[in-house]
């Protein structure tokens, strides 16, 4: 009884052991990649990351995901980075907090064989990333740029604009989308990577935000001290729109003679264009910017192919499009309903 039992533990343990190394061999062989966003509290990169979860299922990938602590957190992006070398990854998606500041990071990644994948905001230069995945951020705010323009009419010659941005380090998103909507509504600018040296009369001045309601509502706050006569603001993303609506809720503006206009699209954002806190927004898809990185690294581990540009881009171009229920002639756009559809948080 003895000897047969001793057996049955040593067939057992043997059963056990190959099982371990059978189940080790395939996690060694799983493909690891990696996302790394700004912040996991905007809903813009909560439906990231969750694109990416669903990808990475689908695929058999083992997905590492990071954030950083804040918007504008280069230090937790740069230990993400070289987390991912650390663990053997095949390439990594990251929305970078700095697009310059990351950049000798990203060149490390790369010169060690992983495939860099950027999203939504693209480095400076661009061309320090294998790929770009993202909005037409100056498209986008040229959209709104021109829905104001129209809806203004007239009145669009007097205008005082408030510009609510992100960030002092002016990141790519930020000086794309702000002069993208200069564009639109017929300002000149000087620098495309640099904004606030506008000679134009109509602007009260740049507040930045933190891409964060709090900071929209403090940002307009400073500029409605600086100029109560606002009636145009110009707002980096929707959640600093929904901070300015407050503030000029509180300063009793909020009776349809101030125009906001964002971008983005989230679920949020576009219940507010419905309840006619915002004008207009720019919707942009994050899941498909996530899922697309994913299979486009999964591919590059297989076949070394490095996935490709829109024609005409120096990256891939994932859509926009206007979101408003008051629209006008010359700018294509869809209404809240179908917005509310296609949106995101």
């Amino acid at each position: 009884m003895t000897k047969r039992f001793s057996w049955l533990s040593t067939s057992a343990a043997a059963l056990f052991a190959i099982t371990l190394l059978g189940g080790a061999s395939a996690m060694a062989q799983q493909i690891t990649v990696g996302l790394i966003t700004k912040t996991n509290t905007n809903p813009f990169f909560v439906k990231m990351k969750e694109g990416a979860d669903a990808k990475a299922k689908e695929l058999g990938l083992n997905l590492q995901s990071f954030a950083g602590k804040y918007d504008g957190d280069n230090e937790s992006q740069v230990a993400a980075i070289e987390s991912l070398i650390s663990a053997g990854a095949k390439g990594f998606a990251i929305v970078p907090s700095d697009s310059s500041a990351i950049v000798p990071t990203i060149k490390k990644a790369r010169d060690a064989g992983l495939l860099v994948i950027v999203l939504d905001t693209p480095l400076d230069p661009i061309d320090a990333a294998d790929a770009t995945f993202a909005t037409d951020n100056f498209k986008a705010g040229q959209l709104i740029g021109q829905w104001a323009l129209k809806t203004m009419g007239d009145k669009a010659k007097d205008a005082r604009i408030a510009f609510l941005d992100l960030a002092t380090n002016q990141p790519t998103v930020d000086y794309l989308r702000d002069h993208g909507f200069m564009k639109g509504f017929g300002i000149d600018f000087k620098n495309l990577k640099h904004y606030g040296d506008e000679t134009d009369k109509r602007i009260v001045g740049h507040e930045m935000t933190a891409g964060a309601e709090e900071g929209g509502q403090k940002a307009m706050e400073t500029l409605l001290q600086k100029d109560p006569n606002i009636n145009l603001v110009y707002t980096i993303n929707e959640p600093a729109a929904a901070g300015a609506w407050h503030a000029l809720k509180a300063a009793g503006k909020d009776d349809g003679s101030v125009l906001v206009v964002s971008i983005d699209g989230g679920c949020p954002g576009v219940k507010n264009v419905k309840a006619g806190i915002i004008g207009a927004t720019s919707q942009q898809y994050p899941l498909k910017m996530a899922a697309m990185a994913l299979e486009a690294i999964a591919n590059y581990a297989k076949t070394g192919k490095k996935p490709e540009k829109t024609p005409g881009l120096d990256f891939y171009d994932t859509g926009a499009t206007l979101v408003t229920d008051k629209p006008v002639e010359g700018v294509p756009s869809i209404k809240t309903e179908e917005g509310l559809k296609l949106c995101w948080g």
